[in-house]
């Protein structure tokens, strides 16, 4: 990696003293760097000689009606109030270098926008009809300065990271007037009346509204953000069926090179699943869990460095993210060299039964549990039947045993966030009612413990999850990762498929 002269200060050859004063002074540049500084004849040949590349005409992103209703609704909750939605700031990784950005949700389900530095601004205006409204802008960096040097000598100017789009090229492509964000925290220390601001993604704004702002408010604004997201629009229904579809052929891309795996760990796995996120998304949706053996077992196996061994199982947790970052969330166990043993078919049968009863109950106007008790009760009637556990099922249930080996919930809401919609209130998410749009995972499994000595010799070491993503329909559900096969016998032919 080439270094920036001058990545401390990324704004200017001047300083702002020096500007006011008429003069120049040197420029700063980072320690142990290879060039002194910059002459006044280069720094003036590095002004001229470049291309008006200003993009003209531009069509409004794909989302931006959706964008336009999502932040009407928001104004509407919210009369009379300011509210403040930052994108977030680039996080350092290591000294000079950041993590890849990724805005924050609330501000890309109401722009469209993915850059960093980002903040929406709804201000309080009076409609004509004398209702309540807001006037929306964006606020963003502008394209980096040719005057002061920034495109060629900040870190993060456009010939280091990129060309940004221009203020008036933005304003055409999300439908929302757009403003230099520089200048936003002294707009906002100026402002009266009440103002939310979503909080955690940008300490300067944050900064600048501290006298503002209140925690209860703050709170209230992302619950409703939240909430808002519980339906999705049909725009998002797409996007999730996008991420889906990519998802389903990283799935195959992972069966067809298990063998490279069996030959190296799981990061090949890993590898393997991510070069298709990347070329057809915009990354993986959440770390991937590439769990072979009894990794299976660890909900959570990120790590990924295992061995992948014939006559194992793995238990793959993936998603690919579009570029409008949505997600998909699935899960299959599958056998590594391509037939379940005896054992392992039992305990995936069974999980497979649990998963098509809880499929089978989401529906509008179900309640939202609903789906997760079908399951487990089909999980809790194996556990009795095998003998791992003592009966009457409603026994179990009611003390929850069977949890010892299921672990976790049946599923989550899927969205923007694999797990979305996460500040919804209680009443209106676990205890809420499935409304058409809603889009969930049904995810029920077991996992024995390679150190479980409750369970016979032959269960330990074996987890089996299987993960789809459900949308609720108007009539019932679509199971948008029908593109994988579930049942034992199916994903076996498949496999052999891919393989042969």
């Amino acid at each position: 990696m080439s270094e920036a002269l001058n990545p401390e200060t990324p704004e200017a050859v001047l300083d702002d003293a020096a500007d006011e004063a008429g003069e120049e002074e040197p420029i700063k540049q980072r320690k142990n760097g290879l060039y002194p500084g910059v002459s006044d004849e280069l720094a003036e040949n590095m002004k001229s000689g470049w291309a008006d590349t200003e993009l003209r005409g531009l069509e409004p992103i794909a989302q931006a009606e959706y964008t336009a209703a999502r932040r009407a609704a928001l104004s509407a909750r919210f009369p009379g109030d300011r509210l403040v939605i930052p994108a977030g700031n680039l996080k350092t990784r290591s000294n000079d270098t950041e993590y890849p950005f990724r805005a924050s949700v609330d501000y890309a389900y109401l722009t469209g926008n993915l850059t960093e530095d980002g903040v929406l601004v709804l201000e309080p205006t009076t409609s004509p009809d004398g209702r309540g409204s807001h006037k929306a802008t964006i606020y963003l960096l502008p394209r980096s300065d040719r005057e002061n040097g920034e495109f060629w000598l900040s870190g993060q100017g456009e010939l280091w990271v990129g060309r940004r789009h221009s203020l008036a090229e933005a304003g055409q492509l999300y439908g929302i007037p757009a403003s230099d964000v520089r200048e936003l925290a002294d707009k906002l220390k100026e402002a009266t009346g009440p103002v939310r601001v979503v909080r955690g993604y940008d300490a300067g704004i944050e900064a600048a509204l501290t006298d503002k702002v209140t925690a209860e408010r703050d709170e209230e604004l992302r619950v409703f953000l939240s909430e808002a997201r519980l339906v999705k629009d049909e725009f998002e229904a797409g996007e999730l069926q996008k991420a889906v579809d990519s998802t389903v052929r990283g799935f195959e891309d992972v069966v067809r090179v298990l063998d490279k795996a069996e030959a190296t760990s799981e990061r090949y796995i890993e590898g393997t699943f991510f070069l298709r996120a990347r070329v057809e998304g915009n990354d993986i949706g959440y770390g991937s869990i590439c769990a072979a053996g009894p990794h299976a077992c660890t909900l959570h196996w990120v790590r990924n460095d295992g061995p992948v061994r014939s006559g194992d199982l793995l238990l793959l947790d993936a998603g690919v993210e579009t570029h409008t970052l949505y997600t998909a969330d699935v899960t299959r166990t599958l056998p590594i060299n391509g037939t379940y043993t005896e054992i392992q078919k039992k305990i995936y049968d069974a999980v497979y039964e649990a998963q098509e009863a809880g499929i089978a109950a989401v529906q509008p106007g179900a309640k939202y549990r609903d789906f997760h008790d079908a399951a487990q009760r089909v999980l809790a009637e194996k556990l009795v039947e095998w003998g791992l556990v003592e009966g009457p099922v409603e026994r179990v249930l009611d003390l929850g045993l069977q949890r010892r080996w299921t672990l976790h919930g049946t599923g989550h809401m899927l969205g923007m966030d694999v797990h979305d919609c996460a500040a919804a209130r209680t009443e209106t998410y676990v205890e809420g009612t499935l409304e058409p749009g809603m889009c969930l995972t049904v995810e029920p499994g077991l996992y024995f413990q390679a150190d479980d000595l409750t369970v016979p010799q032959e269960y330990r070491g074996i987890g089996v999850r299987i993960e789809d993503d459900i949308l609720v329909t108007e009539n019932g559900n679509r199971n948008l990762s029908a593109g994988l096969p579930r049942r034992s016998d199916e994903v076996e032919t498949w496999m052999a498929s891919l393989k042969g």
